[in-house]
């Protein structure tokens, strides 16, 4: 491969602003996603300037990125810290220090090619590598609209857990929640 997967960086604003719009215009992105591309274009430079600041280097979020040799970003991948007592951002609350994997995208035309294993593979030795919390699972959720996301989520590890919950949008929907455990993951 090509591309450098690394943390983003706070003076990657703009690119990691350009790459969450293209996620936003994705065919997949109502059920991929959340957020809608008219919210997220919508937004001040000062919102992306901060959102990337947070994600970089940060100890309760970190956002990974796919460089491409041109410099620009063909994926990038989030994980948040969840920890019992805190907040709950999406789905069930935390019932064990975890991350939860959030704003997996790669361009179609980075796709097929191992780019986003590589993404998750960060992620989760990143999950790993926290002291305190001492993360024990990385979860996250896919539509149940979405087989091309689940089945990369099965390839890289993740198994369903038999938790759902409605879709925000859209309450007949439903989001699966996928983890890898830490006591399944270490040799």
């Amino acid at each position: 491969m090509d591309y450098v997967i690394r943390s983003v960086r706070a003076e990657d604003w703009p690119l990691a602003k350009e790459l969450r719009l293209a996620a936003l215009q994705d065919p997949m992105a109502p059920v991929a996603f959340l957020e809608t591309y008219e919210d997220a274009v919508s937004r001040p430079d000062a919102f992306w300037q901060q959102r990337t600041a947070d994600a970089a280097e940060g100890i309760a979020v970190r956002q990974f990125v796919a460089e491409r040799p041109d410099g620009g970003l063909a994926g990038t991948v989030t994980a948040l810290v969840e920890r019992p007592d805190g907040d709950t951002r999406f789905g069930a609350a935390a019932q064990v220090d975890q991350t939860h994997v959030v704003g997996v995208f790669v361009h179609e035309q980075d796709r097929g090619n191992g780019l986003t294993d590589e993404l998750f593979r960060s992620a989760i030795e990143w999950s790993w590598s926290l002291a305190e919390p001492r993360v024990e699972r990385v979860r996250l959720y896919v539509h149940e609209r979405n087989p091309r996301a689940a089945a990369a989520y099965r390839r890289i590890g993740f198994v369903p857990s038999g938790q759902t919950v409605a879709v925000p949008h859209d309450p007949d929907a439903r989001e699966l929640e996928y983890v890898i455990e830490r006591a399944r993951a270490e040799p």
